[in-house]
């Protein structure tokens, strides 16, 4: 007998009518019209032909300043910079008790959205490394739910840090994943790519993967991107290397960026876009027109190169809302990006899901035979209705066993010569 049988499902691909058999946690069997007759289970759950997905995965993340909104005051220029100063302000008083309540409260928020792999990177500026310690001890106990991947993030700058790159050292020595970085926050842009240098040095000497915060600024000669994709290239790295935010591409010439594009496209570097953040923290110095500060999202995939949308913060000193729906992330990158085609929206749906799965190097995930059996179950029919819906996530499942589940959406209504109810499915 297997130990779940979900039939009757629509994939992501498109495919309908399918059935997913799991035993031991992983599955067995994806195809089409098996039936609880042909194949008992221990459990079975009926789809309805409703959306089931592989789960939402953060490609970007910040857990150990997340739920801190207001400590100890708020945002009111809604800049980087002030975000980043509000941080210094708040560290010193940082507890790791208090910081590991706070991200096991996102991760209960991230499971009830299917959001089951989260990249999250954690400052190790503060030389006690407080947060680090407390997110290592976060991603031990979500474990059996979360994949909880960790970068060394040195937010003020590991050269501009008194001691900043022994610090870096010594989480890594802890067990943090990825070596990480924040060129152009570094006092000069020479200090900058210097920075990118040792870091991606670190990476390679110790076999890290490197995700780099680069270029988040309205400054079009803020070209730190370059200096990530040389270096890439110089060291071997190459599938292993991630620019996040890339920010300052939305402002740059035209012919600059096709030839920077090219060595990304060499280098195999990863991006890494934050649509909800990169469009409220950008543009703040500007009249108008304001600019929307998002990469180039479209161009980018066109390329060839692996995008990715992350949350990046949530009700933190540089971001107020958010609640774990990576869904809404993807709506904002849709919108912002104008990648309004059918194509170009299910794109936007790979970017929460297959794509940054890809770069974090998650092993075993999606809907297929020999998969490990993490899967959401949508109420939408398609990518695309999932999207337009902020689609409730019915049921999340994890190694084939129940996490969470949602009762589905509908609207009674009293409506003369009308339905007695909708559910905002639109008929086919």
């Amino acid at each position: 007998m297997l130990d779940l049988l979900v039939h009757n499902a629509t994939l992501p691909d498109g495919r309908t009518n399918m059935s997913v058999a799991v035993q031991g946690g992983r599955i067995t069997e994806v195809t089409q019209g098996l039936t609880p007759a042909a194949a008992p289970a221990a459990e079975t759950v009926d789809a309805g032909g409703l959306l089931l997905s592989p789960p939402f995965v953060d490609v970007h993340f910040h857990m150990d300043g997340t739920l801190t909104y207001g400590m100890p005051r708020v945002n009111e220029s809604g800049t980087l910079l002030e975000g980043i100063a509000l941080w210094g302000e708040l560290k010193p008083s940082l507890t790791a008790d208090a910081v590991i309540e706070r991200a096991l409260t996102y991760c209960d928020w991230a499971v009830a959205q299917g959001l089951l792999a989260i990249r999250s990177h954690v400052d190790t500026s503060d030389p006690r490394l407080l947060a680090v310690e407390a997110l290592l001890e976060v991603k031990k106990k979500v474990a059996p739910y979360i994949d909880l991947q960790l970068v060394a993030f040195p937010q003020d700058g590991v050269l501009r840090t008194k001691g900043g790159a022994e610090s870096l050292k010594r989480a890594l020595d802890l067990g943090v994943d990825v070596v990480g970085g924040i060129p152009h926050f570094e006092r000069t842009m020479a200090d900058g790519a210097a920075s990118v240098k040792l870091l991606c040095e670190i990476a390679a000497e110790r076999g890290k993967l490197v995700d780099m915060h680069c270029d988040e600024s309205d400054d079009p000669h803020s070209r730190h991107i370059e200096s990530l994709a040389y270096e890439t290239q110089r060291l071997g790295l190459h599938g292993r290397v991630t620019g996040s935010h890339l920010t300052s591409m939305h402002s740059m010439d035209n012919y600059y960026v096709t030839k920077l594009m090219g060595l990304m496209v060499e280098a195999q570097v990863h991006v890494a876009s934050n649509p909800c953040v990169n469009i409220t923290l950008q543009g703040r110095h500007d009249t108008y027109p304001k600019r929307r500060g998002l990469t180039r999202v479209p161009e980018l995939m066109a390329a060839g190169l692996t995008v990715a949308f992350g949350q990046d913060d949530m009700m933190d000193p540089w971001y107020s809302l958010g609640c774990a729906d990576m869904l809404d992330v993807a709506s904002m990158g849709l919108h912002v990006a104008q990648m309004t085609s059918q194509k170009a929206m299910r794109q936007c749906f790979d970017a929460i899901t297959t794509n940054p799965a890809r770069i974090l190097q998650l092993q075993g995930y999606g809907i297929e035979k020999g998969c490990f059996a993490d899967f959401v179950l949508l109420q939408a029919r398609d990518p695309v209705e999932a999207l337009r819906l902020k689609a409730t996530r019915l049921k999340v499942f994890k190694r084939g066993k129940l996490l969470a589940e949602t009762p589905a959406r509908t609207a009674q209504l009293s409506l003369p010569g009308r339905p007695g109810q909708t559910s905002f499915l639109h008929a086919k």
